[in-house]
């Protein structure tokens, strides 16, 4: 199982479309998932015509309604469940009971062995005890820095082993910058 990972996209007040490297980088994968601050439903309605579309809403999205847009998910793949959320704390700068106390605020039970969460447009991938969290970036504005190329994510699932991966987009594709992998027991 090979699932596409994006966040803040903000179409259309960054580009008009997806960079088509976005769409080359998923045109593989089994499903795909939106972390929010997408801004408008095309940009699901370009996802799905890739894979299967889940997408957390975001705080720009509030006036959005799509039945593949709620303010969670929770998702099971084979193994491993899957929690998707735009706002999530930042692993690097809060410490690991704060996490799982919001993690089980934000879900219920089976919790997540995996949190994809965006909102702060910047990539990053942590493991933190039995748990990773994994935020893509965002394609359009990386680190909240000016209009140019970003990132994006893949979540890579066999069995109870989980690999998350964060790929730089460039002028000809995307480039794989951090990798981590995890076996949840």
């Amino acid at each position: 199982m090979k699932l596409g990972l994006i966040a803040d996209t903000h179409i259309p007040g960054t580009i008009k479309t997806l960079w088509p490297q976005i769409i080359d980088a998923f045109s593989d994968v089994d499903g795909i998932l939106h972390a929010g601050d997408l801004w408008t439903v095309d940009v699901i309605d370009e996802l799905a015509r890739l894979a299967p579309t889940h997408v957390a809403t975001g705080n720009g999205d509030l006036e959005l309604t799509d039945e593949r847009l709620r303010e969670t998910w929770q998702l099971q793949f084979d193994d491993v469940a899957v929690g998707l959320v735009h706002e999530f704390p930042t692993p690097r700068r809060r410490p690991a009971d704060y996490l799982m106390r919001r993690r089980d605020k934000l879900f219920q039970a089976p919790l997540p062995n995996v949190v994809i969460y965006g909102h702060t447009h910047y990539d990053e991938i942590h493991l933190v005890g039995e748990l990773m969290c994994v935020n893509p970036g965002s394609p359009t504005l990386p680190r909240n820095q000016d209009l140019r190329h970003g990132t994006l994510g893949f979540l890579e699932i066999e069995g109870r082993r989980a690999t998350a991966t964060i790929s730089q987009i460039t002028d000809n594709g995307t480039e794989t910058v951090q990798e981590e992998t995890i076996e949840f027991v």
